[in-house]
């Protein structure tokens, strides 16, 4: 069986066999570059370093069936550690290199690893897409064995609340894998990839590092995480490129007024949320080339997707991707609870994923219209409000880059990040024209950036909302 043009793997078994990393991620021609961070990495040389690193995680204590925690930014320290320590049958935890060190030790007293990887030094430079480190393994005695099967655990984003412990086994990264190589526009063998996202999250870690792994469509990270940065990183290479980030990041490319000729880029992907509606379109004029999209959640992977930027704001489910629709919101057919030690039980019953999400389906072609969280619809006097409408509105407006539309104490507000001299009178003023007067903000805060989350996602938190707004309204210190 070919798929994206090379021969593939064994297929799948129906449990992760033994020495599924070097089966599935570490095959393949030694001399072939398969990562670029500072300088190229021939698969050969990956190997070397992973069983280098799995000899000193094994020093530290880790053992087959144990736990090991990393904090790590994007580098090559943070691919070999990873891949290191599934070569010794361990449940790796991910933890964002950005946490504070207060954050962090919450992070561990939750997930009680019996290793911690992090770095011999803190990175610097918030803008560097990558870093150069040195992973150092502490053993921390108080940690504990795995207690469940899942290869991977990850905290979601966090973006409306506290974070959910979240866990995925090797069968179903490997399952995610294979719905990657059955899209015929997701980059493979002859391609290569320039990956925005975070490595620490779904869509950075598995469509971007594994499925390149896996796929042999080199992945490069950009040196710095700015327009001209990856701009930079996709013209070093003249093979078919894709980009692969969050909205945000389409957002800064599209508003590159004079990008230079990049005749290699194939095109971008972004997931994470909701596009703004005249984004596609703007991106696809910029650069030529469309902007797909995906959707997904850290529990599953991949859901649907429109990669061609034809169907947006539709996307199709991938293969064996089982919805359904109860009372409008979208739930997903799993075999089992992504929650380890049935935390979050609510989220998912009688083998159905809850997800949350508005949504349609369209019973002819079963394309997927995700219309926002469900608790983006709420009751304001009495009047249904859809608050995804209200942000897509303003987010529309010419001086409106980015909003975030919350409900505080029954009143509707809304954060814009605006051109420099946007007036809230005159974006009322706009609003009126297009929404009923119950939809429309009671309170607009004007920000020059909006907050995100770590992965990127806008932050939809009411109090840390208030919180960035009441620090861009102090006077710094002097």
């Amino acid at each position: 069986m070919a798929l994206n043009g090379f021969s593939a793997p064994p297929p799948f078994p129906a449990l992760a066999p033994e020495g599924w990393v070097e089966l599935f991620l570490l095959a393949g021609p030694g001399d072939e570059a398969c990562l670029r961070f500072e300088a190229p990495v021939a698969r050969s040389a990956l190997r070397r370093l992973v069983a280098d690193e799995r000899g000193r995680l094994a020093a530290a204590g880790l053992a087959p069936g144990g736990t090991v925690a990393l904090r790590l930014p994007p580098s090559l320290g943070f691919v070999v550690s990873l891949l290191a320590a599934w070569q010794q049958e361990s449940q790796v935890m991910l933890l964002d290199h950005r946490l504070t060190d207060h954050e962090t030790g919450l992070a561990l007293d939750r997930l009680q690893p019996q290793v911690l990887v992090q770095s011999a030094h803190r990175p610097s430079a918030t803008l560097r897409g990558f870093a150069e480190v040195t992973p150092v393994a502490l053993a921390r005695p108080e940690g504990l064995p795995a207690r469940t099967p899942h290869s991977l655990i990850q905290l979601s984003s966090g973006s409306t609340g506290p974070s959910k412990v979240i866990g995925r086994t090797a069968t179903d990264l490997l399952r995610e894998l294979d719905c990657y190589a059955r899209l015929k526009d997701f980059p493979g063998e002859g391609e290569r990839v320039v990956l925005l996202s975070s490595v620490v999250h779904v869509l950075g870690l598995v469509g971007g590092l594994l499925n390149s792994l896996y796929s042999r469509a080199p992945l490069s990270v950009p040196e710095r995480m700015t327009a001209a940065g990856i701009l930079a990183a996709v013209a070093a290479d003249d093979r078919p490129t894709t980009l692969i980030g969050v909205p945000f990041h389409a957002e800064l490319l599209a508003g590159v007024q004079a990008p230079p000729p990049l005749p290699q880029l194939r095109r971008m992907i972004v997931a994470g949320e909701l596009v703004r509606p005249t984004l596609p379109a703007a991106f696809a004029a910029r650069y030529g080339v469309p902007l797909g999209t995906m959707y997904g959640m850290t529990e599953t992977g991949v859901i649907a997707t429109d990669l061609s930027g034809s169907r947006h704001p539709r996307v199709e489910p991938v293969n064996g991707m089982h919805l359904r629709l109860q009372k409008g919101e979208l739930d997903i057919r799993t075999e089992a609870s992504p929650y380890p030690g049935g935390a979050d039980s609510g989220r998912w019953s009688d083998g159905w994923l809850h997800t949350r999400d508005a949504a349609a389906l369209d019973p002819g072609t079963g394309l997927l219209t995700v219309l926002g969280r469900r608790d983006s619809q709420v009751s304001v006097g009495g009047l249904k409000v859809d608050l995804t409408e209200v942000e897509q509105t303003l987010a529309a407006l010419p001086e409106v880059h980015e909003a975030v539309v919350v409900l505080t104490g029954g009143v509707i507000e809304a954060y814009l990040a605006a051109e420099p001299g946007a007036e809230p009178a005159a974006i009322h003023e706009q609003l009126a024209r297009q929404l009923a007067a119950y939809k429309r903000p009671r309170r607009l805060v004007l920000l020059p950036a909006l907050p995100r989350t770590a992965t990127g996602k806008l932050l939809r938190d009411p109090s840390g909302l208030r919180s960035a707004a009441e620090a861009a309204a102090t006077p710094a210190a002097r």
